[in-house]
């Protein structure tokens, strides 16, 4: 039995970000206070904190978390704590630039929007397992301590030259042959025969756009990749703290009343068995 089943009751709350307020404890206080009021007893935090717990590399400041573990245990609540890797520090897209996303048209992004990482680049898996395994060390004894939720919204794909080879070695695993890649692929059309291995390219606008089985492929190769680096992330957290459940937050579209459909492009389905709870945010139009 893991420590949420334990959990007895319902568990109230939400998302709260107190490392945005750090400037202002009376807004902090004045928190506590609503919470109390609301009668909420669980709180999920860290979702875009890296910036805060890692302000710069090797440098770490958990004050204000353990603030948080504080209160919610005087409480008798519970906290979910996040995994950060949706926001990466600025510093480490100027260190390290190789974790930046390369677009389908082969340009390399800056410094921005999140879950705008490469999910190949040894150097992130590298640095999300360090800020992950202090995490798991720090509050997997906390009693508050119920449920890890595991970055946020989990989408995109990456075209950088890390990727590509990825993408290779997949396609090549799968088919084995270029024959049998070009008779899957339909390669003939538009004399787009392989006779390489190092011709292979990911689907884009400066290529191949139209190729429906390469689309396809890659799509399940992105879903693969998302998966793969779902599980690194995750070994920490089950190394340290085995009794604490895994989790990470779905999208998905509600079309009409019972029928739903993915926000992005990942097989959920797959997703799903590496999830000891599945959570779905659920957007309604």
């Amino acid at each position: 039995m893991n420590k949420l089943e334990l959990v007895k009751g319902f568990l109230h709350g939400g998302d709260y970000n107190p490392d945005q307020w750090l400037k202002r404890p009376d807004i902090l206080d004045r928190d506590y206070q609503l919470m109390d009021q609301s009668k909420i007893n669980t709180v999920t935090v860290g979702v875009f904190a890296w910036g805060r717990l890692e302000p710069e590399e090797g440098v770490y400041d958990f004050a204000w978390l353990d603030d948080v573990f504080d209160k919610m245990n005087s409480r008798n609540g519970h906290v979910i704590l996040a995994t950060p890797s949706g926001a990466r520090p600025r510093w480490m897209s100027q260190k390290y630039p190789e974790v930046n996303r390369v677009d389908s048209e082969g340009r390399r992004h800056t410094h921005g929007f999140r879950h705008n990482h490469c999910y190949s680049s040894p150097i992130y898996r590298r640095k999300v397992h360090e800020i992950n395994m202090r995490l798991a060390e720090r509050y997997g004894d906390n009693s508050a301590l119920v449920l890890w939720r595991v970055s946020n919204e989990y989408s995109g794909e990456c075209y950088c030259p890390l990727c590509q080879q990825k993408w290779r070695e997949w396609v090549q695993h799968k088919y084995k042959t270029l024959e049998a890649l070009d008779d899957a692929w339909c390669s003939s059309v538009w004399s787009g025969l392989y006779s390489d291995w190092s011709q292979l390219l990911p689907p884009s606008l400066l290529g191949d756009s139209k190729v429906h089985g390469m689309d396809l492929d890659w799509h399940r190769f992105v879903s693969d990749m998302t998966i793969d680096f779902y599980q690194h992330e995750i070994q920490p957290l089950k190394k340290v703290t085995p009794n604490i459940p895994v989790t990470t937050n779905f999208m998905a579209e509600s079309l009409k009343e019972g029928q739903y459909t993915p926000l992005t492009g990942l097989d959920y389905g797959r997703f799903a068995k590496s999830l000891d709870i599945i959570r779905v945010r659920l957007k309604t139009t």
